[in-house]
């Protein structure tokens, strides 16, 4: 079906986003004139991203798993 794997590709855009997003705020990943490089915020944000794209391609797989 054509929604679970765009919602699966979706999901893992997010997850990887989220991944360096979180690695910007841990200060491993990126410059360091960067407003994300140092910030506690951003690794709660990578955080919660990484959650979001996780669900979103739990559910693109169970999609694509029913048809």
């Amino acid at each position: 079906m054509k929604g679970g794997k765009t919602l699966l590709i979706i999901g893992m855009i997010v997850v990887v986003f989220g991944l360096i997003f979180h690695l910007q705020g841990q200060s491993i990943v990126g410059p360091e004139s960067s407003f994300m490089y140092s910030n506690p915020e951003w690794i709660t944000y990578g955080i919660s991203m990484i959650i979001v794209g996780i669900i979103f391609s739990g559910i693109g797989i169970i999609v694509l798993k029913r048809t």
